[in-house]
This record gives structure tokens, sequence and C-alpha cells, in this order.
């Protein structure tokens, strides 16, 4: 099947951005104003220890600039995403980029001058200021990580070159590596990044073996130049840390969404007391396909055939709506209205962004880019996912003022993958076949091997890599060997027989480039089950709490919020009832091949 070019593509299938700007001119207007605005930044310098007046007239105005940015910068980010080869679409992009680094530049007094001002004026301002008194706090808790304007200045000028790191990675590894092709019973493929899971998914075992270990012989060729680029990384991350005041990497990281290391290491603790579970999994995986020995190459082929169910576009939208009635008449309609009505760029064309993203805004509607397939079932689960986020950017921004709707990962991973938990359960609850209710519970347990048991050994690997470096020690190849694969015997347990090629897989992850970054999609999965679990066994007070946690936006820390709607994540409860759902899903397959 020909994929359309962006001009063949039916208006009505792409989302209209009329919310952010009603044409190219618009926002060609709008980028002139805010050049204008830019200039002007500099005009508050030395003025917000004056009195609460000047704070206002100052903060008023980066708010104006602010949300005429994020209109600017969606509206130019969104139509790079419909057509990234659109020559008219990377000029746009470009051009608001120039403008936005030296905003960001000439803005750089800010933050310390408001960290000066007296203490006095500042209760004053807090209490006067009440729509930026989130905000002003999370700035003045960074006071004693915040260095002299000069060395302020110095840091800022390393950004580009901080970035250096994940830049060579993603260049080395997704345009200089050429993984080759398969022969497979179609002909020869190619081996890519996308096309790699795909092979690891494939029922004849001998395709999936050439395909694992050709695609990992790339990384462990350049193994030396990987672990040299993570292992900068690793001490950039330590020594930006030690710069501002940080005891440690993991501290410095923490600190922004105010979660305690404790949350951190009680996900590692906690996951690691459910291993056994995890471990009885495989050996079951290993029985099932009746394989004398279980490599990684095959913990991904199905155990379930896939199913072929066909879902209209519009039939997705029937499901994900249906599924989510335990939140109530307003969010189903407002979701269905958007879902149909131009939140949505449904289908695949030339130069269209791969994947699936939401993108909400302040004065925007809270579009959602899709690639979607009526053959594939994930692709209704990708569309509850992306709602959950856009639902979260609707009630954020029309229950908080612009300086504090924006929420945290965690928060974010939450409202998504507790959309992806209502669908499944409402998938097992009507389904009258008991095929696909198979399929759906092995679907829902890889989910949480994936984005709980998966993202919590990689949150490990990351503490070990930079506790090491921080302790004096290097890290070489060797050490990042030993210590991944010291990780892959105790998550995947004796059922998997590990190769050596196995411990190279800790240097293709790109996500360890943005640090401690990946712990958030397990707790925000742990989050999202025991929220759905309150939402579907109760009533009106569970429900009505959950969608306060939507309206609550970037007002509390994440912690915080997500204790008022029910879930308390200091605690290891709800890690140790995604591990019990988990042991559920697994009897339940037991059964099934008793």
């Amino acid at each position: 099947m020909k994929v359309p070019e962006r001009k063949e593509v039916n208006p009505e299938y792409c989302w209209n951005l009329s919310s952010l700007f009603v044409s190219e001119e618009a926002w060609e207007q709008g980028l002139l104003r805010y050049k204008e605005l830019v200039e002007r930044i500099p005009q508050f310098q030395g003025t917000l220890s004056s009195s609460v007046e000047a704070v206002k007239t100052c903060l008023d105005f980066m708010t104006e600039l602010g949300i005429l940015e994020e209109r600017l910068a969606y509206y130019a980010h969104l139509r790079l995403s419909e057509d990234g080869g659109d020559s008219a679409n990377q000029d746009r992009w470009g051009r608001f980029l120039q403008v936005s680094t030296q905003a960001e530049a000439l803005a750089g007094y800010l933050k310390p001058e408001i960290q000066s001002i007296p203490s006095q004026l500042m209760e004053r301002i807090l209490e006067e200021l009440p729509d930026y008194r989130i905000m002003l706090q999370k700035i003045l808790r960074y006071k004693p990580h915040t260095l002299s304007p000069s060395e302020e200045r110095l840091l800022a000028l390393q950004q580009e070159a901080n970035q250096t790191a994940e830049k060579v990675f993603a260049a080395l590894t997704d345009v200089d590596f050429d993984f080759g092709t398969l022969p497979t019973p179609e002909g020869e493929k190619p081996l890519t990044h996308s096309t790699f899971q795909s092979f690891l998914m494939n029922p004849d075992r001998s395709i999936r073996e050439k395909a694992y270990k050709q695609y990992m012989r790339l990384f462990a060729q350049y193994k030396n130049t990987l672990a040299s680029l993570y292992s900068g990384s690793v001490h950039l991350d330590i020594y930006i840390a030690r710069v501002r005041n940080f005891p440690s990497a993991l501290h410095a990281k923490l600190f922004p969404d105010d979660v305690p290391q404790e949350v951190y290491h009680s996900l590692i603790q906690t996951v690691h007391e459910g291993l056994p579970v995890l471990h009885r999994y495989y050996r079951l995986r290993k029985k099932i396909l009746n394989l004398p020995t279980l490599r990684l190459w095959d913990t991904k082929v199905p155990l379930v055939p896939d199913i072929r169910v066909r879902h209209t576009y519009e039939e997705a939208v029937e499901r994900v709506v249906a599924s989510l009635e335990p939140l109530g008449e307003e969010y189903c309609s407002i979701l269905k209205k958007g879902l149909l009505g131009g939140w949505v760029d449904r289908y695949e064309n030339k130069g269209k962004r791969s994947g699936a993203f939401s993108a909400g805004t302040y004065t925007g509607d809270p579009y959602i880019l899709m690639n979607f397939k009526e053959d594939l079932l994930r692709d209704v689960f990708t569309l509850a996912h992306e709602a959950g986020h856009s639902m979260h950017s609707y009630y954020s921004a029309r229950n908080n003022p612009f300086p504090h709707y924006n929420y945290s990962i965690v928060e974010a991973e939450t409202a998504s993958t507790f959309n992806e938990q209502l669908l499944m359960h409402y998938f097992v609850k009507t389904s009258a076949s008991e095929e696909f209710r198979r399929y759906l519970t092995v679907k829902h347990i890889d989910d949480i091997i994936g984005t709980f048991f998966r993202q919590t050994m990689f949150a490990e690997f990351e503490l070990q890599c930079h506790a090491s470096v921080e302790q004096g020690k290097p890290l070489t190849v060797e050490a990042i060997r030993k210590l991944y694969k010291n990780l892959l015997e105790t998550y995947f347990g004796d059922a998997v027989t590990l190769e050596e090629e196995d411990e190279f897989e800790g240097l293709r992850i790109p996500h360890f480039y943005r640090s401690f970054y990946v712990y958030k999609y397990a707790t925000g999965l742990a989050a999202a089950i025991a929220l759905s679990k309150r939402v579907l066994e109760g009533g009106i007070e569970e429900r009505n709490r959950y969608l306060s946690f939507l309206k609550t936006g970037g007002s509390l820390f994440p912690l915080d919020s997500l204790a008022r709607a029910g879930v308390d994540l200091r605690t290891p409860e709800p890690m140790r009832e995604t591990i019990r759902l988990f042991d559920g899903l697994l009897h339940t397959l037991e059964e099934y091949y008793s």
C-alpha cells in the first residue's frame, strides 16, 4: 500500500491547529511579536528587590511571553512532525529556535535575582501573588544550589558542549550504524532499530537468533567508543551535581520533583522482592515454547499468536471512550469530541514522525500524533495512552495559572497508563473469546515486564554506574559488562541462559543519556495500577479524587499530588500491588497451560 504525501491526506483525518494559530501568516505575526517581547526581557534586571509591584510587573510580562512562546513552539513542532521533509516546516522550526535561544540567554538573570530578594519582601510577594507562589517557591528551593551570576554564566555556556556524548551516541547508533539485512522467507529485509523488535517477535527461532546476534555484534564492535561516551555522560552528571552542591548525582536528578532518594532505592528493593514471580514467568515461557534453553532472543516472541482484530479509527475511539466510562460523562464527552474533532493527526503519511505522542498546551487543544493501523490492537491501546496525556493537559490547563499547569513525567506516565489499565479491563470484561482473553493476559504481563521490571533493572544499572564513579572507580568496558551481566542474571533468573553478547545491551540504551529518568516509567505504572483499581472498585469519591489529580497540574510536587489521589509512592505498597497483579495474571496464564 502506497504511503500518501501529506497533501493527499483527507483534512478530516488531520489535526486542526487553529487553536494555536489560524494560519501560517498568523504564526509569522506571532513570531514578530515574540521577537519584540524578547528584546524587552532585560528591562527588569535590577528591579525585583524594590517592591511587590515590580515583581508582579516582571512576572506578568514573562507569563505573556511564555504563553506566546509555547504556542509558537508547539505549532512549529507539530507542523514539523506532520511532515519533517517539508523545507518550510524545517525553516519555521529553525527560526523559532533562534529566537527562543536568545530569550533563554537574556532571561538568565531572573532566577538568581529572585533568590536574592530580601526574605521580608519575599513573604509579602508569596502572600500577595498567589498565581506565582508555587513557581517562586520552586525557584527558592534551588538557592543552596545556585552559584554566582558569573559562575552560572559559565555553566550556561557549557550547555551545548554538555550534549556531546548524547549527540555522538545518537549519530553513531542511529546514523552511522548499518545493521545490514536478514534473509527471511519473504526475501532480504533490513535490520534497523525498529525492525529489530519485530524480528525478536518472529516465530522462527533461527531468524530471532540471527537478528539478535547481528544487531548486538555492532555494539560489541564499538564497545570502547560506546563505553567512553557513557562514562563521559556519567562523569558530567557527577560534575554538575558537585558543582551545584548536591551530595550525589542521584540527589541532583531527583531534586526538581522533590523525590526522596529512598523512593528510588525502595523501588529497586521492592522489585527484588518480586523477582521470584518474574523468574517463574520465564520458566513458564520456556515450557510453553518447548525450548531446551531460553535465550534473550526468546523473551519477546508472543506466547499467543497475534489476534486479528480490526478497528477503524472511529471504532477505536468508541472502545476507548467506553472503557473510560468510570471517569464520568464529562471526561468521556470531552475526549470523544476531541478525538473525532481535530485533536488527532490519525494516519501515516510521507515525512511524518513515527510512533505517537501527545502535545498539550495552555491555550490550545491537547493534540495527538498517531500512525493508526486498523489491524493492530496495540494502536487502540496507544490511542488510549495518548488520550490519557491529552485529558491530563486539558484539565490541568483549565484549573491552574500558566506558571503552575505543567506536570511532571511521573504524573504524566500515571495518567496515560491509567487509561491503558481501564481499556485492558474493558476488553477482558466484554470479550466472549477465550483466545482473545488469553492474548490480553499475555499482553498485560508483557506490558508490566517492559514498563515495571525492565525499567527498574535499567534504573538499578544507572545507580550502580554512577555510584561506582563517585567512589573513584573507572567505568571501563569490562566494568560496564560486569555490572550489566550481574543484573541480567538477577532479573532473568536461572530459566534464561545468557550469552556473551548480552552484556553489551547496557551500551545501547539511549535513555541512559537522560540519567535517572527511567524509574519514572516504573513508578508511573505502579501508581496507575493502584489508582485504576481504586476507581474500578470504588465509587464517586474515588473517581473525583482521580479527576482532582488530573486538575492539579504542577501546583504540587508529584508525590504529593498522587498521594491526594490515593496512592503513596513514598511507601513500597504501590510497587507490591503491581507485583501482586503480575502474580495473578501469571496464575491465569499457568491455568491456561496446565
